[in-house]
């Protein structure tokens, strides 16, 4: 066995609400049994981590230095300190065991077969504008993120895998675009003619989140190559064949 990748979580909020507790114990006993079985084999194991980790950042852009502004016991901490405490635990058995580890920070990730109702923002926007729906905004909508295209992103993970870097890095697009952008370009490219309507803002939702991929670029040579426009094309393709 040459890796063990462990990419095993609940990554929408809207999941990991419904799944506290098996989200926590995916992140701690599943990350250590993980652990356990690439120390057994001699393998790489390697961590889907995430940016999550800043939590509502303080710094912008976020680099991997950044140690993040989490609440621990906001609706949202049972993904980020699961996922802070997997960062942990595989530092400390390459410290402690000297096993090879890799850390990759995923930011903000779409493209075709997501789940139609997935939750997160990119598919709800979607899904909304194909069905000529109110596209719900949570706040005013002036909050940014970063959309990476799935095929850069598994890119950027076997970038790392293939590397000799441990990380913790950031794979993620820099492009960073409010939600606002975000549903009149799903409008634009959907032709759909559904209104945009505000809903509160979820306690803990991050204002700002975009990586700083100064270390992908440069330790592995890494960047992402499709655009926002060309991947939400690609997206809406897909979910258009199951409206």
């Amino acid at each position: 066995m040459d890796a063990v990748l462990h990419f095993a979580s609940p990554a929408s909020p809207k999941d990991y609400l419904e799944m506290p507790i098996q989200t926590l114990k995916v992140g701690s006993l599943g990350t250590h049994n993980g652990l356990g079985l690439a120390k057994e084999k001699g393998a790489t194991f390697f961590l889907a981590s995430t940016s999550e980790v800043y939590g509502d950042p303080q710094v912008h852009p976020q680099t991997e230095e950044y140690w993040g502004h989490v609440n621990p016991v906001g609706p949202r901490g049972v993904y980020d300190e699961a996922k802070r405490f997997a960062e942990a635990m595989t530092m400390a058995y390459h410290s402690h065991h000297g096993l090879d580890v890799r850390i990759v920070r995923i930011f903000n990730t779409y493209g075709p077969r997501m789940r139609p109702k997935d939750g997160r923002v990119v598919s709800n926007f979607i899904m909304q504008a194909l069905q000529g729906v109110p596209i719900t905004i949570y706040g005013d909508g002036s909050q940014s993120r970063s959309f990476c295209y799935v095929d850069d992103e598994v890119a950027g993970f076997l970038a790392l895998l293939d590397s000799d870097q441990i990380g913790p890095i950031n794979i993620g697009n820099p492009g960073e675009f409010t939600m606002v952008e975000l549903a009149e370009l799903v409008l634009e490219l959907t032709g759909s003619s559904s209104e945009i309507v505000h809903e509160p803002l979820p306690v803990d939702d991050p204002t700002q989140r975009k990586p700083d991929i100064t270390k992908a670029r440069e330790l592995l040579g890494w960047e992402p190559e499709v655009e926002l426009r060309e991947g939400l094309q690609r997206t809406i393709e897909h979910f258009a064949r199951l409206v």
